[in-house]
């Protein structure tokens, strides 16, 4: 939970980001209390000497955990480990038996390597490249359209990725698929990911972490255009 009151456990370095709001969601199902600092994106905070002794590759989100020592932690995947790690002792978002914790992380992994570049890449040429690029437009949208039909297809008959618990592979894919509106990818075509997005959307937590450290009006643009309800 955020809070200004009680002593944090954390400090979360994040702004409005998909990979910020992973680390947000985790925390708010997890209950460990956090405060956040918004890192200004648009004034290159993130590049500046403070910022790079926490995270050296100059990107957000990033952790402080102080009650471990105030260790820093970079790369949103490795801070979803680290906080199930360290503080899921219940196993709320990290199962119990071995095979299922390697079946997570290679759900996380898929998302890392996969659904994060190819439909960050699709991003950048449908909204940000100087250019239209048509190439790669539909070489980015096709692979993140074939990496949906990936988690569609496991997703049949079940709730959730991993032994119908939500775990932080969730967390990580869901933070990602949400903003397919933003590349007009029909998510009806996929309707077992459909089911699976919004039901993850309905959870309380994840709503409060959707709007950590603010609710940005991209979200809800993108949210609007895929036909899902806002915050």
């Amino acid at each position: 939970m955020s809070t200004a009151d009680s002593q944090p456990a954390l400090t979360l370095y994040t702004a409005a980001t998909t990979n910020g709001w992973k680390i947000a969601i985790a925390l708010e199902e997890l209950g460990i209390p956090y405060k956040t600092y918004l890192v200004n994106l648009f004034d290159n905070e993130q590049k500046q000497p403070w910022f790079l002794k926490i995270n050296p590759n100059g990107r957000v989100p990033a952790i402080t955990d102080h009650k471990h020592g105030d260790f820093n932690v970079f790369e949103s995947g490795a801070i979803l480990h680290w906080l199930v790690e360290n503080y899921d002792s219940g196993h709320k978002l990290w199962p119990q038996d071995s095979k299922h914790q390697s079946e997570t992380m290679q759900w996380l992994m898929f998302q890392m390597a996969g659904v994060g570049p190819m439909q960050g890449q699709a991003s950048h040429f449908v909204k940000f490249a100087p250019e239209k690029i048509p190439y790669g437009i539909k070489r980015y949208t096709d692979e993140t359209k074939r990496l949906y039909g990936v988690l569609n297809d496991h997703l049949k008959g079940k709730e959730y990725l991993v032994n119908n618990q939500l775990t932080i592979a969730d967390i990580a894919n869901f933070s990602w698929i949400l903003i397919h509106g933003s590349l007009d990818i029909d998510i009806k075509e996929f309707p077992h990911l459909k089911s699976w997005l919004e039901r993850i959307l309905a959870r309380p937590a994840v709503k409060r972490g959707l709007c950590v450290p603010v609710k940005h009006e991209f979200l809800d643009a993108a949210m609007q255009k895929a036909g899902l309800p806002t915050l």
